[in-house]
């Protein structure tokens, strides 16, 4: 009997523990003006997306622009995850996915933004905006233009091959994190910027498009396929992170 009882207080004391505990994070929430749902497991791996990429390539966000596209319907082989394209300037240029599609080539730039977003497509310089309610603060940062950043990536590809340059495209910007596009204005034809929501409603638009004309399905695949396997490199990557730093010149900027 005495044992039992012990038993019982056990179990109480874990209850308790538990239910203070929630009602600790619930007071976090409230006093940021939000309510959060805890979740104390890793994010699950989309075991699909084996057949695309790996856990080591690229970011959360761009294996959730994957995980959606396969949602919508856009089959494994016609998805390039973290390529790396051959750019004479610049030894190569890093895109994050592209898909092969009936209507020509999607070229995908994934963004984690929080706060709000302003922009112009030709401006070179984006504006995110923040509050910091712990801090009472307002945060203001400048970032490139990812209309601009991706449609470098579709010129680098037209550059690929005779069939790349007559081949349509579209470029996507989509933004993940708790960001919303407050003023964006003057996008181009054939380009997007859109939150994941949205994503499916992009892909519809874009799908209704005349048919390409394709010359040779395999070069395209086989193209893609090489960038992709580029990314394997860690030498590709080391030098590709150094011509971009040295672009940059950050290092060249003494204050």
């Amino acid at each position: 009997m005495r044992v039992d009882t012990m038993r019982i207080m056990e179990i109480f004391v874990v209850v308790l523990i538990i239910g203070l505990f929630g009602l600790f994070i619930k007071s976090i929430g409230s006093a940021a003006g939000k309510s959060y749902t805890i979740n104390i497991w890793p994010k699950r791996y989309d075991e699909r997306l084996n057949e695309i990429t790996s856990e080591e390539r690229g970011t959360w966000s761009e294996r959730k622009l994957i995980s959606a596209l396969l949602d919508y319907g856009i089959p494994p082989k016609a998805i390039f995850h973290d390529l790396y394209v051959k750019n004479g300037k610049y030894g190569f240029s890093q895109i994050d996915v592209v898909v092969a599609t009936k209507v020509g080539l999607i070229v995908f730039e994934v963004k984690d933004y929080s706060g709000w977003i302003f922009g112009k497509g030709h401006q070179n310089q984006w504006t995110q905006s923040f509050y910091d309610k712990y801090n009472h603060e307002k945060h203001t940062y400048r970032f490139y233009n990812p209309v601009l950043q991706n449609e470098a990536h579709v010129k680098v590809l037209q550059k690929q091959s005779k069939q790349f340059a007559s081949l349509p495209f579209y470029s996507v910007v989509v933004f993940y994190g708790d960001s919303e596009l407050r003023d964006i204005s003057f996008i181009p034809n054939g380009t997007f910027v859109v939150k994941p929501h949205r994503l499916g409603d992009v892909l519809d638009v874009i799908l209704d498009n005349d048919d390409a004309e394709y010359t040779d399905k395999y070069e395209v695949m086989r193209i893609l396929k090489s960038a992709v396997d580029n990314g394997n490199d860690t030498d590709t990557q080391t030098e590709h992170a150094e011509k971009i730093k040295d672009m940059l010149g950050k290092d060249r900027v003494l204050d």
